[in-house]
């Protein structure tokens, strides 16, 4: 049940519901003038508790935070140097895994130059093998921290357990939890608490459901700052794309949630051949942003050589994706059976 106050929003009656739900032991979430009841579909409301409400939903899906039935607008997220969401288009790009300082300093400035506004690149490194290049860790955070202030960029990199939250957050403006994780429920939780922006990367087989319920959990920590990421899944043919970009699911995640979505076509392609031509696609049906992998001599990468593209390559893939993107998105202001989506973008709630 969502239960959505009328503004300027009553606290003292707020308050009393609130007593009220808490004697009958259920379990709600305030945000602004919303209150989420979960596993409740009605609620014994006095006269007066009644006129401070403006209206009761009582079917809305289990990721209820993230859904339109709670928020119709988009959020955006407001970081240090970008606005995230909306009508906003959000360039993500830098190399896999922070190598050194001199690689990751260079390629800041040109990243920058193409046209991104955030700087990845990753210091704990989840890898297929464990004799694999694991990241720099801390150091490699520092080398990252330092590029992207002296270009003026945020900073996206991953994090893998609870533990890397703290080494991570003085260096990262956006947590980025990849798709091996996006059911590791105790890091979702512990990145909803740590109050930053949240980017999610879809599981390797996750449904959209699951992927917006796993949101469900960084969100039930009071932190709507997500970002949902397509970068593809599994399918029966990895013979020519290491995963099957589902461009179908931007669509959707669009219509379902206020969520910024963004296309990650590195990870979704795995051929840098093929990177340009997916983020494209998934720039069409509706990505507010797209993530992208970027060294400046690929072959040499110490991890994900194949699908990196060089500075040489980024600069034009962000002026075409741009172009798209003013193309499409008026009609891809969300869902086109809800009048009211969209009339005004929000911020992301604190």
């Amino acid at each position: 049940m969502i239960i959505q106050f009328k503004q300027p929003v009553n606290q003292a009656i707020m308050q009393e519901i609130l007593r009220k739900l808490k004697e009958a032991h259920y379990h709600g979430i305030l945000v602004k003038h919303h209150l989420v009841i979960f596993d409740v579909d009605h609620l014994d409301l006095n006269q007066r508790e009644q006129a401070a409400v403006a209206q009761v939903i009582t079917k809305q899906p289990r990721y209820v935070l993230g859904s339109r039935v709670f928020q119709p607008e988009d959020t955006i997220i407001r970081t240090a140097h970008n606005q995230i969401g909306g009508a906003n288009f959000t360039v993500m790009a830098g190399p896999c895994s922070v190598e050194n300082q001199a690689m990751i300093t260079e390629l800041a400035a040109k990243v920058k130059t193409a046209g991104a506004t955030v700087i990845r690149g990753g210091a704990f490194k989840p890898r297929t093998s464990p004799y694999d290049f694991q990241g720099l860790g801390e150091t490699g955070l520092r080398y990252l921290r330092a590029a992207a202030d002296e270009q003026g960029l945020d900073v996206i990199t991953e994090v893998m357990s609870e533990a890397e939250i703290g080494i991570a957050a003085p260096y990262t403006d956006i947590f980025q939890i990849g798709a091996r994780n996006m059911q590791n429920f105790d890091l979702l939780k512990a990145v909803g608490k740590a109050g930053k922006p949240v980017a999610l990367k879809r599981g390797l087989a996750a449904t959209i459901d699951e992927m917006l319920n796993a949101a469900e959990y960084i969100a039930a920590q009071g932190n709507l700052q997500i970002i949902l990421v397509e970068r593809g899944i599994r399918s029966f043919d990895s013979t020519y794309t290491r995963n099957v970009l589902d461009v179908g699911a931007i669509a959707v995640l669009r219509k379902l949630s206020h969520y910024p979505v963004i296309v990650d076509p590195s990870h979704a392609s795995g051929h840098a051949d093929l990177v340009a031509s997916l983020a494209k696609a998934g720039v069409a049906a509706g990505a507010q942003g797209m993530l992208v992998e970027v060294h400046q001599d690929p072959a040499k990468a110490l991890s994900d050589a194949a699908q990196q593209l060089t500075p040489a390559a980024f600069a034009p893939l962000v002026q075409q994706v741009q172009q798209i993107h003013a193309l499409v998105q008026e009609p891809m202001q969300g869902p086109a059976n809800s009048t009211s989506v969209m009339k005004k973008n929000v911020e992301a709630h604190d």
